[in-house]
């Protein structure tokens, strides 16, 4: 029986093609980083494909991140069990393609934006950035424009931007002085300003605060090995996320763009350093601006260079967008329906991308695959997309669908991750500074009013004997007051004398 992973020959065992599903459909781990694409109708078998190819890579000591969007990816940290009707349907497809089923479980981290199924996963807002943050908020290009001066303006003040309320006290201020800030900046608008507090509140009342905050994840917790030298696998819960797709779509393509922004350079590696699996990816650029789309092309364009694989998850190629689909040279394509007009020109565009074969009709294949059974075209040693084949592909080791709230508690428990994830850390940032801002602003403000020096009436009628030298000394008086006063301000209205009037007051009322 095969192996599902050669070390030696650098190859993971995907399925078995041909008539009797004797061939073996190998893909290349030095090739893995030129990304995928899983790609089929709901039911055909995507998930147990994704599952399978995540246990192998994790096999061959590749760290894998993955989305489960429907709660069954869970049971890849337990072993499959050798009993039932779903154990004798995998048994019987093993012996099929020369396999040995030997059931295993496999290293697992649990992640979770609420902190109800894994380890909190955050982002700080200036890790997010104006671009994708005006893309989850749903921002016009004008909003965006003023969103871009509020994080420009954070950067030149040194007000860091770490969780949601920090972004919506800078929007306040912003606001508070749009007029200034036009004759620097451009034209920032109450409107603008008040359209993008409006999403924030949204954000912040559909639980999007929770991704914003600290301790933000580290990459090199989900880029890591068990000690038995097994990739990890990271599987971020995205049942409740899903019910926010512009929130989901938002947070996995920050984790790419910071992997690709972090990560150095290696070229071609013999493996990927990663393989990261994005799921429901046609979420990703439903309704998406030019510019995002643009920034995703350059993101899997690149990042390959990088030593990280990408696998696009989705119903149909059309799905993606050509520009990015040109950059997925392995397929895994389970059945297509075919019912309507579009249905029929989806089918002939995913049936194109394949380098044909003369045994069979890649359209008609398509089709016709059964549930576990999908259309592969692998890239080959040099690069080019290998002959389309009809693969059975291979039954998975570990738990098909979920498994128990309890033992994953208590995987998440006794992980070491827990201690550095568990705690929310709130430290001083923009929010905190500003409000300090307007304390001292209110406070001098309090002080300059105490020391204005009203107009004292006059208790009786001065004789008019005395009024000339009366008048003399109150001229006199009034010039002194007048030039004390006006000395007073100046010192006012620097720091020193603001801090000398304090001072001055803080003496007064501690001697009272």
């Amino acid at each position: 029986m095969s192996p599902v992973m050669d070390p030696e020959a650098g190859t993971v065992f995907v399925g078995g093609a041909g008539a009797d599903h004797a061939v073996r459909e190998l893909l290349l781990l030095r090739q893995a980083n030129r990304h995928g694409l899983i790609a089929g109708a709901t039911g055909t078998g995507k998930t147990v494909t994704l599952q399978t190819l995540a246990e192998s890579l994790s096999m061959a000591g590749v760290p894998v991140f993955m989305s489960d969007v429907k709660s069954d990816l869970a049971g890849m940290a337990v072993a499959g069990s050798a009993e039932g009707k779903l154990h004798a349907a995998f048994l019987d497809r093993a012996q099929k393609i020369g396999l040995d089923l030997e059931y295993r479980a496999f290293p697992v981290a649990f992640w979770d934006v609420w902190a109800e199924n894994g380890h909190p996963v955050r982002a700080t807002v200036s890790e997010m950035g104006p671009l994708l943050l005006s893309r989850l908020l749903d921002l016009t290009d004008v909003q965006e424009g003023v969103m871009n001066i509020a994080f420009r303006i954070a950067d030149e003040e040194g007000l860091p931007l770490l969780d949601l309320k920090d972004l919506q006290s800078m929007m306040l201020w912003v606001g508070q002085n749009a007029s200034n800030l036009s004759l620097r900046y451009g034209n920032v608008s109450a409107a603008s300003v008040g359209a993008i507090q409006r999403a924030l509140l949204v954000l912040d009342n559909e639980g999007g605060d929770r991704l914003f905050g600290e301790p933000a994840l580290e990459l090199s917790d989900i880029i890591r090995q068990a000690p038995d030298g097994r990739g990890v696998i990271s599987i971020l819960s995205a049942d409740r996320l899903m019910n926010s797709p512009r929130l989901y779509a938002t947070f996995l393509l920050w984790l790419l763009s910071e992997l690709f922004e972090q990560l150095p350079e290696i070229g071609d590696p013999d493996k990927p350093r990663l393989a990261f699996f994005f799921d429901e990816a046609h979420l990703l650029f439903d309704d998406a601006p030019k510019a995002l789309v643009d920034k995703v092309e350059q993101v899997a364009r690149l990042i390959r260079s990088k030593g990280v694989s990408i696998w696009f998850v989705s119903q149909s190629p059309a799905d993606i967008p050509d520009a990015v689909l040109g950059q997925l040279g392995n397929r895994v394509q389970h059945a297509l329906r075919a019912f309507t007009a579009k249905d029929q020109k989806a089918l002939r565009q995913a049936a194109d991308n394949y380098r044909p074969n003369p045994d069979f009709n890649v359209a008609e294949a398509i089709q016709q695959v059964g549930t576990g059974e999908a259309v592969t075209s692998l890239l080959d040693g040099k690069g080019a997309p290998g002959v389309a084949q009809r693969t059975l592909i291979r039954p998975p080791f570990s738990q098909l669908g979920p498994i128990g709230s309890e033992l994953r508690r208590d995987i998440v428990n006794q992980s070491p991750l827990a201690l550095k994830y568990g705690k929310t850390v709130d430290r001083d940032s923009a929010h905190e500074m500003l409000a300090r801002r307007a304390a001292e602003a209110a406070n001098d403000k309090a002080v300059e009013d105490l020391f204005r020096m009203p107009e004292q009436p006059r208790q009786r009628q001065d004789s008019q004997d005395d009024a000339p030298a009366k008048r003399a000394r109150t001229s006199r008086s009034d010039g002194i007051v007048e030039t004390f006063g006006k000395s007073l301000a100046r010192q006012l209205g620097t720091r020193t004398g603001k801090a000398l009037v304090r001072g001055v007051l803080g003496s007064l009322l501690r001697k009272r």
